[in-house]
């Protein structure tokens, strides 16, 4: 799915050094954990396009000033949680916008320890607030671990945990009471 810190500092470096391909690679490579991520946190896949869309803009302007190459996947969730962020704001702030609109949720494909179905998982998520869900698409989806994860949402590690055990709960508890084993 997507590169490991060595291999993405390498393809960063080299897209600093104005390497066409390199750029094209990122891109390749981490362009789906993006939108996975996007789509999970607004809910429309259209949404989720352009959002993804600008998150790469900004993440080229950026690339020449990112001093921590080998740090790329916790740098990239943050640019692209900013741009769901200031969507979201914008889309509470105008009157005119039903909760549909501004960020009806669900996900893609988050496994809890391989017992659930991502279609059970997809059920659930979307009953599980912002704050939680974000931590468990991050968590489980992106494959971050805990320490990037903290630094993509501006927390501690250990705010990390609790947000992600109350998750894992809050999920559980919706997909029993939807009937399905967890």
């Amino acid at each position: 799915m997507s590169g490991d810190g060595r291999h993405d500092g390498l393809l960063v470096v080299r897209c600093q050094l104005g390497e066409r391909e390199a750029l094209r690679e990122l891109v390749q490579l981490w362009h789906a954990p993006v939108w996975r991520y996007v789509r999970g946190m607004v809910g429309s896949p259209h949404l989720a396009d352009d959002l993804a869309q600008e998150t790469w803009v900004a993440v080229v302007r950026g690339l020449p000033r990112l001093r921590q190459p080998e740090r790329f996947a916790p740098w990239l969730f943050t640019i692209a949680r900013r741009a769901v962020t200031d969507h979201l704001r914008q889309a509470y702030q105008a009157p005119e916008t039903s909760m549909e609109e501004a960020g009806a949720v669900a996900d893609d494909d988050v496994s809890l320890s391989g017992v659930l179905t991502t279609m059970q998982v997809e059920a659930g998520l979307t009953g599980v607030p912002p704050l939680e869900r974000e931590v468990l698409i991050l968590f489980h989806l992106q494959d971050l671990p805990l320490a990037g994860c903290a630094e993509v949402l501006g927390v501690p590690p250990g705010t990390v945990k609790s947000r992600l055990h109350r998750a894992r709960r809050m999920l559980r508890s919706i997909l029993v009471e939807r009937g399905y084993e967890a």
